[in-house]
């Protein structure tokens, strides 16, 4: 069988005031037409399916005309977890229309799914944390434990009080009766769960800029040990550039973001994993590039008229731009740039360091005239750069008032 999966999808997200929403819109159909494209039996989406617990109605428009594509009208089983962006209470309210349309949405760690049977599959088992679906046109059951992200309190509810002790060993204890009560060598055993999840005794894995963080401490780290042997593959959400921190044979796989949410993320390329598997055998995949999508981009120059030409050679891109220079940047100069391009999101002018005598900074005449004043309070902030003509003229301006 071929599953797809993805993570992280963020609808709704913003880069400062830009919408992304056009942008989500594109890589969303390009993920349908990618699981078609590659017939696919079976869709997972772990977690941040929105990037807030209020997403507005386009987003929430976006997520369910996608699911439904994605599952063929109920044809084709899509699972779906919350995230930390996600508010579980949302996701669980449509479920019982949403399998009509072969939609299984899971908010809380606890959840137990209700048995149901369309035309072409079924959950034919489910219990807290687990389900087995039988897909009728495959011979093998596809067994999914469950774990969607748990704040504070629902982890209180499901862990009990000692969460920093609890965590690693209440999991893996609770992965492994499941495993071992419904996950034999005759069906095919997948583990899905929105955590920080760190393979043992390597380097933590960076969380993404402007991300919820999940791991504060050492009392959220999860680690890739506790998966039961019996899982053939970890479909992971909440970090957003591909990594397996599992091992060749049994992936534990974060699939990434679809599209590059911060400049962190610059550079990065965005995918889809594919999965195939059968009963008692090592899966294999394959990542797909998305391709949609603005790219970001993290510049810097030090000539007005460079950037300027950098920035109308690429125009579809996003920008975070810094600018080196002698002088702050005049107000004419920030109009130029802003009208050569439409996507600077951010705008850094950088003074190149000069020389200063901190004595001489430090020991400022009170008696001077105001702009004078201004001038040394402005050069002991700056690291001993003047303040320019611009400067000086709104200053004065000020003062008129």
């Amino acid at each position: 069988m071929k599953i797809l999966h993805t993570a992280d999808w963020h609808l709704g997200k913003r880069l400062d005031r830009f919408s992304r929403l056009e942008e989500q819109i594109q890589v969303m159909d390009e993920i349908v037409q990618i699981a078609d494209a590659q017939k696919v039996d079976l869709i997972i989406v772990a977690g941040d399916l929105f990037d807030n617990f209020n997403p507005s109605v386009e987003a929430t428009e976006l997520f369910y005309k996608t699911l439904k594509r994605l599952s063929l009208n109920g044809k084709r089983p899509v699972i779906t977890i919350s995230g930390n962006h996600d508010s579980p209470n949302l996701i669980d309210a449509p479920d019982p229309l949403a399998r009509e349309c072969g939609i299984i949405l899971i908010g809380h760690p606890k959840a137990k799914v209700n048995p149901f049977e369309l035309e072409h599959f079924a959950i034919s088992n489910s219990v807290e944390g687990l389900i087995e679906l039988q897909i009728h046109h495959l011979g093998f059951p596809i067994r999914i434990i469950h774990t969607p992200y748990a704040n504070e309190i629902r982890l209180k509810e499901y862990l009990g009080e000692h969460k920093e002790e609890e965590l690693n060993r209440v999991l893996g204890e609770n992965w492994k009766k499941l495993s071992e009560e419904f996950c034999d060598e005759n069906g095919v055993n997948i583990l899905t769960a929105h955590l920080y999840m760190n393979k043992k005794g390597t380097e933590l894995l960076e969380e993404p800029e402007g991300e919820k963080p999940i791991k504060i401490g050492a009392a959220d780290l999860i680690y890739s040990d506790i998966i039961p042997d019996q899982i053939q593959y970890t479909a992971l959400g909440h970090l957003h550039s591909f990594q397996n921190i599992g091992t060749p044979e049994k992936p534990a796989i974060y699939a990434s973001s679809p599209l590059c949410y911060s400049f962190s993320e610059a550079g990065q390329t965005k995918c889809v994993n594919i999965i195939d598997a059968e009963p008692n055998k090592p899966v294999t995949f394959e990542r797909i590039a998305l391709k949609k999508g603005k790219t970001l981009v993290r510049k810097t120059f030090n000539s007005i008229d460079n950037t300027v030409q950098w920035l109308q050679e690429n125009p579809d891109t996003l920008v975070e731009l810094t600018l080196e220079s002698e002088t702050f940047l005049k107000a004419e100069e920030r109009k130029k740039l802003y009208q050569s391009h439409q996507g600077i999101v951010h705008l850094i002018p950088k003074v190149k360091n000069q020389d200063s005598n901190e004595s001489e900074l430090r020991n400022i005449d009170l008696n001077q005239d105001i702009q004078s004043l201004f001038k040394d309070y402005f050069k002991s902030k700056n690291g001993g750069q003047e303040a320019n003509e611009d400067l000086m003229n709104l200053f004065n301006e000020i003062l008129n008032e």
